[in-house]
C-alpha cells in the first residue's frame, strides 16, 4: 500500500472518530453554572465537585458519616430522604444495626433542615411524617430549619418577574430535576398548593432568606402559607441583608454565616426549654 493511500485511510479513520466523538458529546441540556448533561447520558458537574471524606471534626468532636444514594430524577430524592428518616427513627425502639444511633440519638428531639433544594426536601419529608401515623410513638420532630429554601410557583411573586434570567434558571432546574412533575405549582415545589400543609409534623420552623436571592420572596410566602393553613406551630423568617443565595454555605467563615450558625444553635437548644421561640432571634446585621 502506497504512502498516499495509507494517509487517505488515516484521514478517513480520524474523520470517523471525530464524528463519533462529536455525536457522543452533544449537549442535551445545561443548567449553568451547575451541570451539563450529554445525549450519551454523561453528566458533567461544573461546580461543587470537591469531596470531604467523613471524619471527626477536631473542634467539636462531631463525627460525620456518608450514606450514598444513586443519581436519579425526582421524586427519588424525596423517597430516599423519607426512607432515611424512617431508618433513623427505627432505632428508637432498640432495633437497627447502627450502634451510634441507639446509644446517642435523642429521638424525642429530632430536627430536619437543609439548604436550597435541601430545604425543599426537608419540608416535604416533615409533611410526609405528618401523614404517617406509624411514626407517632417513635420520635418527636421538634423543629425544622430551612436556609434559602427552593420553593417556586407558576405565578411570579415579589422580585421574580423582574429578573427573567434567574427566573428561567429556577424553572429550568425544576423541569430537568423532575420531568414528570405537575408543573411549577406542584405541591412539592409550591407548598401553598399542598392540601396537607397544615399536617407539617413539627411545632417550630426557622427560615433564613437572603435579600438578593430570587428565592427570597418564596421564603416569606412560605411563612404566610403556613399561617393560612391553620398549622399549629410557630414560624419565623430571618432576612439577611446584602446577601445572595446560600451565602453562608458559600462563605461559611464570614461574619454573617457565623451569626446564622449561632442562631441555629440557639434554635436547636430552645427545643428542650421552650415551646415557642418567637422573638428570640433577631435579624442578621447588614455589615
Amino acid at each position: 500500500m502506497s504512502g498516499k493511500k495509507c494517509f487517505s485511510y488515516l484521514l478517513l479513520i480520524l474523520h470517523f472518530l471525530t464524528i463519533v466523538a462529536t455525536n457522543s458529546s452533544d449537549v442535551l441540556y445545561e443548567i449553568y453554572p451547575f451541570i451539563r448533561v450529554y445525549k450519551d447520558g454523561r453528566v458533567e458537574r461544573l461546580i461543587g465537585t470537591e469531596v470531604v471524606p467523613a471524619s471527626v471534626d477536631p473542634t467539636t468532636g462531631v463525627r460525620s458519616k456518608d450514606v450514598i444514594s444513586p443519581e436519579h430524577p425526582l421524586p427519588i430524592g424525596y423517597q430516599d430522604s423519607w426512607h432515611a428518616l424512617k431508618w433513623v427513627v427505627s432505632h428508637s425502639e432498640g432495633n437497627g444495626n447502627e450502634t451510634w444511633l441507639k446509644k446517642y440519638a435523642d429521638f424525642m428531639h429530632v430536627y430536619l433542615g437543609g439548604d436550597s433544594a435541601g430545604g425543599n426536601i426537608a419540608h416535604n419529608t416533615v409533611i410526609r411524617a405528618g401523614l404517617d401515623h406509624e411514626m407517632d410513638h417513635r420520635a418527636v420532630i421538634d423543629g425544622m430549619f430551612l436556609n434559602c429554601p427552593h420553593f417556586w410557583g407558576k405565578t411570579p411573586i415579589g422580585n421574580e418577574a423582574r429578573n427573567p434570567e434567574r427566573k428561567a434558571l429556577m424553572e429550568s432546574i425544576w423541569i430537568h430535576a423532575y420531568p414528570n412533575s405537575t408543573g411549577f405549582d406542584d405541591p412539592l415545589l409550591n407548598p401553598a398548593m399542598d392540601p396537607n400543609l397544615s399536617k407539617l409534623r413539627c411545632k417550630r420552623v426557622l427560615v433564613y432568606v437572603a435579600e438578593k436571592d430570587i428565592l427570597r420572596d418564596r421564603g416569606w410566602y412560605y411563612e404566610k402559607a403556613l399561617r393560612k393553613s391553620k398549622w399549629d406551630g410557630v414560624v419565623k423568617v430571618v432576612e439577611v441583608k446584602g446577601e445572595d443565595h446560600d451565602f453562608n454555605v458559600i462563605s461559611p467563615n464570614s461574619t454573617k454565616a457565623k451569626i446564622v450558625l449561632r442562631q441555629l444553635a440557639s434554635f436547636l437548644n430552645q427545643g428542650k426549654m421552650l415551646h415557642s421561640f418567637a422573638g428570640h432571634l433577631t435579624a442578621v446585621p447588614s455589615n
